[in-house]
């Protein structure tokens, strides 16, 4: 029987059938066509991802700086750490006591009482020794000597003099080894501070930790080694301390390691910020410590100049030889050496964190038979391979290996990686060498326009703020003045490579397959213009590496990890070995996987970089008036936009296909225009109470008639400032005073220069007396085979002073006080034409002294005449730590926000200065 048929569906399939046949004859392709146009649209990413990886990667970033360097253990109390533990409450105790005393410089009487202090204290300390412990203390008095065998850092071309130095030595040792004296680890810090700040970060806090140390370390026994404590004076003067040590005590032959206790601003974790050159501390250092701290990074910094600052650790590097480590406690580094250096910006815990890392160490290395016999200066080794590569991750573990095999596993990866891309090069012809040009071209308009961007708001700054470094106090504010442009500008950058690129491999594709339509194709060269903007962050980090492993610098290991991770992670996510793949958009855990380990292990110290630098902007002027306003800007401008094309390169490569253009431009204008307008309005200071400027107040007495014809007594008050910008703000507050202001009247501090500063001379004729001012007398010459000259110089009151010689005119000199020689022949080096002499001590240094100069072949004296202006032959400018009527009076009218900045160059409350002419 036959089936029924539905009349619906006979009548719809004739219809169908119908309507069929009325249409116009079509092709497989052309259907395929149709189909492709109506199904396939342009991949495009969501905005809202785009922005979201970018908060995640800020959130990541700030969240592991919080752990690695905010995060500090708990102080423990006396009774808590026990006899044989750090106690932060015992630390803080002396803290306090030594800062209590207030500014105590060499040749004061607060250092009198300082040294007292500590004296005492270890006094006790031996008392209570555990009895297989016996502690020696002495008190060290150093009559004279002198350092000029610096070869790096702030004191090249210096002859460094002290006398009457005393410091305070502590060496605990086993009393049944006799072999512990042979072998001592040395740990060392200073009591003196600069004459401006009463110093409870540089360096109460560190004597304070030591001072603790020697307690718990006193209650140990078992000892294979000795521990020798040296709390030393002259530090701050031109690290005489250290030297007079390390020179003149009978101990130091016994020293085999140095530890230096250091501090850059106050509180926070102490970091090992120097290390070497034997790997062996920093090794142990990595196996004991409860809490690791250490960049090789900072070392790299310090070591390359930028960090214009030295420590007693190149003493025991240079002079000695010695092997070892150098820590530094560098929070809140803009109130270094101010007044602001007080206890109560000391966090809790910062003491707790330097004190168990160091007594944990001390214990492993003084009971270690395999301590280091051998020092540099003796063996004259090449250790360049035996250096230490170090960095901690979170604050919580350490990576130490050496730098043969940091150097075998970065040639290896620079070559795999040479390789790899002239292989896929050669196997994609033209498009691919034309891409890699491109991507390599996108890179450098990011660096073009990152820099561009920040530099532009660099170098307006100052024309519209009223301190040309508004961020000092505050310096979350470079993130709104600096990182935003930075981020546009790479933004822009890229994406104008990102263009270029798409335009070519348009021009230089076929269609692959004729079915394919246009929108398929340009969806294709969009996905693959994409994948070759993230593959240029393997490129740029690749030419990094490279030369940093040329020169073997230690911190190429940020350079590797952020170019073997997301390399790793693309080639097990993203490549393919298949020649016709379907186009398809970068996978998010790419990103993710590749990103994770360099943001763990690198970002928190790229800010904390960040903000070391913008702390030193504080003290930047070493010559005041010397360089432009827009300086300090530059470097940190540059700087964050350097880590911004570094760290971002990855993730702007999927900022192309995403929708968020117009938001990312509105919120980076956004978020500049409110921090600027913070800044211009008042509302975000650029200093505080807290965080105060550097203005130094001198009341200067000239006898050369320096700054106008009269040869007699000129006096006036010099105030300047080692932070960029005018004391247009400073002068308000001393209408009534007769300051001017300007470059028009420039100050020889024999050391430094004001170029740019305010004088006074009214009321300055009270404070001093003719009978303070300082004499140079040439006693004698005597021709030989060669022209000498004797000379002799008669500091007066002063125990301080600065000398420069002129090395155009001078070729050797020698230096004698009381019949003894202080500095003999051989100090013919020099800078900038000069050789400078610092000199300082205790109050009962010499204040006479006779000098022997030995003329150059060369000199022009015999075509000088007389009244000459040309450069003298000898500048001397001596110091007096007195405060003279008009000098306090303008110091107490100067803002809060103000303070004075000593170093060991600064003069003091009262300088004199004189010369010698060449044709006298």
């Amino acid at each position: 029987m036959a089936p029924r048929k539905n009349p619906n569906s006979s009548s719809k399939t004739s219809s169908e059938s119908e309507e069929k046949a009325d249409l116009p004859s079509k092709s497989i392709d052309d259907k395929i066509k149709v189909k492709s146009r109506t199904k396939s649209l342009p991949y495009k990413r969501s905005s809202l991802v785009w922005i979201s990886l970018l908060c995640v990667f800020i959130y990541s970033s700030w969240a592991v700086h919080h752990y690695q360097f905010d995060v500090l253990p708990r102080p423990l109390s006396i009774k808590q750490a026990g006899k044989r533990g750090f106690s932060e409450e015992l630390a803080i105790k002396h803290l306090k006591s030594l800062a209590d005393f207030g500014p105590h410089p060499v040749g004061s009487d607060a250092l009198d009482l300082a040294l007292q202090y500590v004296l005492a204290e270890t006094e006790k300390i031996k008392k209570l020794a555990h009895w297989e412990v016996e502690v020696q203390v002495d008190l060290f008095h150093v009559e004279s000597g002198s350092n000029n065998d610096l070869k790096k850092g702030l004191f090249i071309g210096r002859t460094l003099v002290y006398a009457d130095l005393k410091h305070v030595v502590v060496r605990i040792l086993p009393k049944y080894s006799s072999e512990a004296e042979e072998n001592a680890i040395l740990v060392s810090s200073h009591i003196d501070t600069v004459y401006s700040t009463g110093g409870a970060g540089d360096c109460s806090s560190c004597v304070g930790v030591m001072l603790e140390l020697a307690r718990g370390v006193s209650q140990w026994g078992g000892f294979k080694n000795a521990i020798i404590f040296l709390f030393n004076t002259g530090e701050e003067e031109g690290l005489n301390g250290a030297h007079s040590f390390i020179t003149q005590h009978p101990w130091s032959s016994s020293v085999r390691l140095a530890v230096d206790l250091e501090a850059m601003g106050i509180g926070g974790k102490s970091s090992i910020f120097q290390t070497g050159p034997d790997p062996w501390a920093i090794e142990s250092f990595a196996k004991v410590a409860k809490y690791p701290a250490a960049q090789i990074i900072a070392q790299d910094l310090f070591n390359s100049g930028l960090i214009k600052s030295s420590t007693d650790f190149q003493i025991y590097q240079e002079v000695a030889g010695l092997p070892g480590l150098d820590f530094a406690f560098t929070d809140s580094g803009a109130v270094y050496h101010t007044k602001n250096d007080k206890i109560e910006l000391l966090r809790p815990g910062s003491l707790q964190h330097l004190g168990e890392n160091m007594l944990a160490f001390l214990l492993e290395t003084a009971g270690s038979s395999n301590i280091p016999k051998e020092k540099t200066v003796e063996t004259g080794k090449d250790t360049s391979e035996d250096q230490a590569i170090f960095f901690d991750i979170l604050g919580s573990y350490m990576v130490v290996y050496r730098q043969r095999l940091a150097t075998m596993l970065q040639n290896s990866v620079v070559l795999q990686s040479i390789l790899i891309w002239a292989t896929s090069v050669s196997m994609g012809g033209y498009p691919a060498a034309g891409s890699l040009g491109l991507s390599l071209l996108s890179v450098l308009l990011m660096w073009v326009f990152s820099l561009g961007f920040s530099l532009l708001v660099a170098f307006v700054l100052p024309l519209i703020c009223s301190s040309p470094a508004p961020y000092i106090a505050n310096p979350w504010v470079v993130v709104g003045l600096f990182a935003a442009p930075a981020v546009l500008g790479a933004l822009t950058g890229q994406h104008i490579g990102y263009l270029l690129l798409v335009k070519f491999l348009k021009s230089a594709s076929t269609k692959r397959e004729q079915n394919t339509s246009s929108v398929v194709e340009a969806d294709r060269i969009n996905l693959e213009a994409e994948r070759w903007i993230y593959k240029s962050g393997f490129l740029q980090w690749l030419l990094i590496l490279m030369a940093g492993n040329f020169y073997k610098i230690g911190s190429s290991y940020i350079a590797f990890l952020w170019l073997v991770s997301p390399a790793f992670a693309f080639g097990f996510l993203e490549a393919t070995l298949t020649k016709a793949r379907s186009p398809k958009p970068l996978k998010i855990a790419t990103l993710v996987l590749g990103s994770a380990l360099p943001v763990l292990i690198s970002s928190g110290t790229f800010i904390r970089l960040t903000g070391t630098i913008t702390g030193m902007i504080v003290r930047l002027e070493r010559n005041p008036g010397n360089t432009p306003e827009w300086l300090g800007n530059v470097m940190v401008a540059v700087f964050v936009a350097t880590v911004v094309c570094l760290t971002l390169v990855y993730l702007l490569s999927y900022f192309h296909l995403s929708g968020p253009k117009k938001s990312v431009v509105f919120a980076s204008f956004a978020l500049f225009g409110l921090t600027l307008a913070g800044v211009l309005s008042g509302t975000i200071p650029p200093f505080t109470e807290d965080v105060a400027r550097t203005v130094n107040v001198v009341h200067v007495v000239e006898s050369t008639g320096a700054h106008g014809d009269s040869p007699t007594q000129n006096s006036y008050i010099s105030m300047f400032s080692q932070t960029p910008g005018k004391l247009v703000k400073e002068l308000e507050h001393l209408d009534v005073e007769g300051f001017v202001c300007g470059k028009e009247k420039v100050t020889d501090f024999v050391a430094f220069t004001v170029n740019y500063g305010c004088w006074s001379s009214k009321d300055t004729e009270n404070g001093w007396s003719e009978s303070e001012i300082p004499t140079i007398k040439a006693k004698n010459d005597r021709v030989k085979d060669e022209t000498v000259t004797e000379v002799s110089i008669d500091t007066k009151l002063s125990t301080r002073w600065i000398l420069a010689i002129n090395t155009n005119e001078i070729d050797d000199f020698k230096i004698e006080a009381n019949s003894q020689e202080l500095v003999q022949i051989g100090n013919s080096g020099g800078v900038d034409g000069w050789h400078i002499i610092q000199f300082s001590g205790g109050k009962n240094s010499p204040t006479k002294f006779d000098f022997t100069l030995f003329w150059s072949q060369n000199s022009t004296r015999s075509t000088q005449t007389k009244g000459d202006r040309k450069s003298p032959l000898l500048k001397l400018r001596t110091d007096v730590d007195r405060w003279t009527p008009k000098a306090e009076r303008v110091l107490s009218k100067l803002p809060k926000w103000c303070s004075l900045f000593g170093k060991s160059t600064s003069p003091q409350g009262l300088a004199f200065l004189t010369s010698l002419p060449v044709d006298f």
